[in-house]
């Protein structure tokens, strides 16, 4: 396929002018360090002296973080916290971010979603995970807690270039919210994309979408063994959301976009050679092509601009993020 690489470079320098929203199951990674010392007398269990511990915004959160690094002092959050004392470390990594939380509720009956993850070491082994704890509600939100979000979008979709609607079902994108968001976003010439790891047919008349292979294959019944099965998913997804195009991501075999009346293209992956974690690289995929198509590329642009900025945190640990200087210095580079 043919690149302009100067037509990439143009809408790359325009991220960082636009406005996101990201909306959808607000969660934080805490990452608590130590070395590995002895075993414990009490119970066959490593003992660590802790180290460090870092917060890390995960969850819809994490694409909010994605978009910041590139678009810094434009993204807001709407989602759920609890009032708990992981919701205070999720509002402070928001404002270490340069995140704006004023759409952010919290509720005092739900937990703020964290996942603790505790690793250890020795000197002479790499750090590894040990084990790994989840606080979470599952539950749908409260009618109140609904009608909290439904007021706090209706002010913030109109002063926002694009939404990300982020879900991962953990109860705070109920079908109101979801119908809600998708009609403020259209009514006000707004871009809208859905990250969501099932159920993709409820999401109607949405600008695009961004599942992966598993997810597109659970929710179209089509399993993707070629090219032309990714088309005839493509195709299904397209006709039952009536969205304007569909970015099925691949992992190791790039990407997919499929468009009304035929219109496919794949995108190769890059860098494919250098991934030390994939983790966090589909919010970095979704946050990216965002901002690409609010910046005014088209579905095929903005998705080769995603696959770059995937291509370059692959090669970090954990949730990574990326800049505008590293996504320009990618293009010179393909």
């Amino acid at each position: 396929m043919f690149v302009n690489k100067e037509l990439l470079k143009n809408y790359i320098a325009k991220l960082p002018n636009q406005k996101v929203l990201v909306l959808g199951d607000l969660a934080i990674d805490e990452m608590i360090y130590g070395d590995a010392e002895r075993i414990s007398r009490e119970a066959p269990v490593l003992i660590l002296q802790h180290t460090h511990t870092k917060i890390i915004l995960g969850g819809a959160s994490n694409a909010a973080h994605n978009a910041a690094t590139l678009s810094p002092k434009n993204i807001s959050v709407c989602g759920v916290c609890g009032d708990d004392f992981q919701s205070g470390q999720m509002f402070q990594a928001f404002k270490n971010a340069g995140i704006n939380t004023e759409y952010l509720i919290k509720d005092s009956t739900r937990k703020t979603t964290t996942k603790t993850r505790i690793s250890g070491s020795i000197t002479t082994s790499i750090t590894q995970q040990i084990v790994r704890i989840d606080r979470q509600t599952n539950t749908p939100i409260s009618k109140e807690t609904e009608e909290k979000i439904l007021i706090a979008i209706e002010k913030a979709i109109p002063e926002n270039d694009a939404v990300i609607l982020s879900d991962y079902h953990i109860g705070t994108l109920t079908d109101k919210i979801i119908e809600r968001a998708i009609e403020l976003a259209n009514k006000n010439d707004k871009i809208i994309v859905v990250d969501a790891q099932k159920n993709l047919e409820k999401y109607k008349n949405v600008t695009s979408m961004t599942p992966n292979e598993p997810d597109t294959q659970k929710s179209t019944g089509i399993v993707l063994n070629d090219e032309e099965d990714l088309k005839r998913a493509g195709d299904k997804l397209l006709q039952e959301t009536n969205a304007k195009s569909i970015l099925i991501t691949c992992g190791a075999d790039g990407m997919f976009v499929a468009k009304p009346n035929k219109n496919y293209t794949k995108i190769p992956v890059f860098n494919k050679s250098e991934v030390f974690d994939v983790t966090g690289a589909g919010d970095t995929v979704t946050a990216v092509y965002t901002l690409a198509l609010a910046s005014g590329a088209d579905a095929v642009y903005a998705a080769i601009i995603g696959n770059i900025a995937a291509s370059i945190v692959v090669r970090q640990f954990g949730c990574a993020t990326t800049t505008v200087q590293e996504l320009l210095n990618a293009v010179d580079s393909l």
